[in-house]
């Protein structure tokens, strides 16, 4: 996956002329389109614990496990599609979410609420090692602890060579993969597997286990309802603290800000409804088998959520265990590539530029991020090592995130909200926690008799600690901005959070304030809608009522899981596929064209009789319209005019001169702005020496071009831009003594079209 990465990321920079700033690096360039944007949701948002926990919990409580799983950490995604559109409005130019409370509210509250970013990025990936340690070592026999360590590797690679461009690429891969073993592991469960028998012998076996085994809190005990208490706890507190890991997760925000301004809304609520179908699909499918099979764990293995892989290599042997550790390990590391993004971010934006040093370049920003994207991988081994070796399990570190981070979900929210008070919005954040904590420990105390790692991990503590978090940090930032509202001018933040790379700046003016808006309207009633039909309507009925499947009741509920997974797979595999059509065909015409390009190119000596060569340069005088020939006061550049004019110009061809100033790309990225004086200066010394180029007669018509930047790019720009057919260039520019100079060489080697090459 790593070497896959980067070969795409050196395409997209080599070929398509992508350009690798920081603002790249950090933000995609905040353009990146629905589908990309979905698949990435839906990577990051498959956790250990998705593939893991939703399969525990369907051999703890049946069918309604995976549906609690799916719905109550689904609509979080959907809800989080409005506050993306929301950002796109009002702070277009952030890149972290507590750089906007720094804008908006200043240094304190700027502390507080990256303290809860940082902690949220921790928890996070804790569960991710914890859990695709567990899996990797109980599957391979690797020592758990070295296990832990292994995992980040590959990430750091490709994450600290492409950012998050390379996390999204990561990510898309990741998420193809998923939904393909998805499928795989439906069809060999529910059609050919001959121990399972089929969805009817799945519902026969699962019948005869609710009569050796019931369910206790089920309705009659069955694995086939959906009146489970069981499952409605965990479903509450899979709601409250998955709303902590969406809208506090740095990750999230940092998909929100490099989704197009289009693409925001679309790419939440499509990803937030295809990760659906992953934990629904394959927690009925691989929970409900081990249910089905018998199979045998104990609690401590449960709790490492070891019930999916178990399954998975007993129902379908050692492919089983290779498909299950296979898209644990990517998923793992997909998703954790997407935190040590968020959590560089963090450090270079929140902790370097705001308080270390606010005039930094985007060339100290990149090494800054780099050096955060390597500590914090190596960290992640060394925290999981610490959790395994104080008994800490995925399943009690996902219950559990709730009650830590869900205080800050609402103040969060509503740092877009004009009316918002300051005050209220930190003590809201700061109050939930202590209240969070205090109602989870003493609820322990009380019911069990003392504080510990076992009492603190029942489901009844850790309801009331998530609920009073979530709940209390909501009531006392609400509360408090209606009794004191302020009145902020959001207008501001555009002005307030600067942006690294100014050629970004333009993008938020071409944006279009009426689509966000339209966006909006739409999309808090489809996302209030979604979330009423899955938490409320869908599950109440079927709750109060205590009905047990039929047969054909469950044959439906089969049939909807795996409807939903293939088409999701459908929209999630080609949709990013069709939205890169254009760059897909330029690269696969660049590959098909680089024999014929360099075919074309014929190094002509002065007064030497021009080359014959198949598919050259004689065949192009027929259709040669426009010429580009670069210029840089060398002789070999004005030879090259020459040839271009005497040549080509009886053809009637158009020659397009052009001057690059040479500037350094990433000192042109990592400011501002570029001083005016200076740049109309260099300007007016690059027109003067084009004017002062004396083209021959033979010539029909003749532009000059001056540019600023990487002469290399620029000239492969500007050959684009005017649709030229054919580039004329010198062999090496004034200060060159090599055969073939470094621009010459990039152009031949970047360029779609022929080049001639003139000495």
């Amino acid at each position: 996956m790593a070497l896959a990465v980067i070969l795409l990321v050196r395409v997209e920079t080599k070929w398509l002329g992508t350009k690798k700033t920081f603002e790249w690096f950090s933000t995609a360039g905040r353009s990146v389109k629905v589908g990309l944007i979905a698949s990435s949701v839906v990577s990051a948002w498959t956790w250990a614990a998705t593939l893991l926990q939703s399969s525990t919990v369907a051999y703890q409580f049946g069918v309604s496990g995976p549906f609690w799983y799916a719905a109550g950490a689904s609509i979080q995604v959907v809800l989080f599609a409005i506050l993306a559109t929301e950002l796109k409005r009002k702070a277009p130019s952030s890149h972290t979410f507590p750089e906007i409370v720094y804008a908006r509210f200043g240094k304190a509250s700027h502390k507080v609420f990256l303290f809860f970013a940082l902690m949220t990025n921790t928890i996070v990936t804790a569960m991710l090692v914890l859990g695709g340690a567990a899996a990797l070592s109980s599957l391979t026999g690797v020592n758990i602890s070295l296990a832990a360590f292994l995992i980040p590797v590959g990430v750091i690679i490709y994450t600290f060579s492409g950012g998050l461009r390379a996390t999204f690429l990561a990510e898309y891969m990741n998420t193809v993969f998923l939904f393909i073993v998805v499928l795989i592991f439906v069809t060999a469960v529910y059609f050919l597997n001959p121990a399972i028998g089929g969805i009817s012998g799945m519902f026969e076996k699962l019948s005869a286990a609710a009569a050796l085994r019931p369910v206790e809190g089920n309705a009659t005990g069955s694995y086939l309802t959906l009146a489970s208490t069981g499952a409605l706890i965990f479903g509450v507190i899979n709601i409250t603290g998955n709303f902590g890991t969406v809208f506090v997760d740095q990750a999230f925000w940092q998909r929100a800000i490099a989704a197009g301004p289009r693409s925001a809304f679309k790419g939440f609520l499509v990803g937030g409804l295809a990760w659906f179908a992953i934990p629904f699909t394959l927690a009925t499918t691989l929970g409900l088998a081990a249910v089905a099979v018998n199979v045998q764990l104990s609690p401590e293995e449960i709790s490492m959520g070891l019930v999916a892989p178990t399954a998975a290599s007993h129902v379908l042997g050692e492919l089983g265990a290779i498909l299950i550790l296979t898209i644990l390990f990517t998923a793992v590391t997909a998703a954790g590539s997407a935190e040590l993004v968020a959590v560089s971010s963090l450090v270079t934006y929140d902790v370097y530029r705001t308080y270390l040093n606010p005039s930094a370049s985007g060339r100290e920003l990149m090494r800054i991020s780099r050096y955060s994207i390597v500590a914090f991988g190596i960290g992640m081994g060394m925290l999981a090592l610490a959790l395994l070796q104080a008994g800490v399990s995925l399943q009690y570190v996902y219950l559990a995130m709730g009650v830590l981070i869900g205080s800050a979900v609402v103040p969060l929210t509503l740092i877009l909200w004009k009316k918002t008070n300051r005050v209220a919005a930190t003590a809201g954040a700061l109050s939930g926690l202590v209240c969070g904590v205090s109602v989870w420990f003493g609820s322990a105390y009380l019911l069990y008799g003392e504080i510990s790692m076992q009492t603190t991990a029942h489901n009844i503590p850790l309801l009331a600690g998530n609920i009073s978090s979530i709940f209390v940090g909501a009531a006392v930032a609400l509360i408090g901005s209606t009794i004191r509202p302020g009145n902020f001018d959001l207008s501001l933040m555009k002005q307030k959070i600067l942006i690294v790379d100014g050629k970004i700046k333009g993008l938020f003016e071409r944006e279009n304030e009426e689509y966000l808006k339209k966006s909006l309207k739409i999309g808090y009633k489809a996302a209030i809608a979604l979330t009423i039909v899955m938490v409320v309507a869908w599950p109440t009925p079927l709750y109060l009522s205590g009905y047990v499947f039929s047969e054909t009741v469950y044959a439906v509920w089969v049939g909807i899981a795996v409807a939903w997974a293939a088409t999701a797979a459908v929209v999630i595999i080609f949709l990013p596929l069709v939205e890169a059509k254009v760059g897909i065909t330029k690269a696969l015409q660049i590959i098909g064209k680089k024999s014929n390009a360099m075919a074309a190119i014929d190094i002509i000596a002065e007064g030497q009789p021009l080359k014959q060569t198949q598919g050259g340069i004689d065949e192009l005088h027929h259709y040669t319209k426009k010429i580009l020939v670069p210029i840089d006061g060398s002789r070999t550049s004005l030879r090259a005019l020459g040839y271009a004019a005497n040549i080509y110009g009886v053809n009637e061809a158009k020659i397009y001169l052009v001057y690059v100033i040479e500037w350094s790309e990433e000192e042109n990225d990592s400011s501002e702005s570029i001083d005016d004086e200076l740049t109309s200066k260099m300007q007016k010394d690059g027109r003067s020496l084009l004017n002062s180029i004396i083209v021959p007669n033979s010539a029909k018509e003749c532009v000059r071009i001056v540019k600023l930047g990487d002469p290399a790019t620029k000239i492969i720009e500007v050959a684009e831009k005017v649709e030229a057919n054919m580039i004329v260039m010198g062999t090496n520019g004034i200060n060159s003594a090599i055969e073939m100079g470094t621009v010459t060489r990039k152009v031949v080697e970047g360029s779609s079209i022929p080049v001639v090459l003139v000495k």
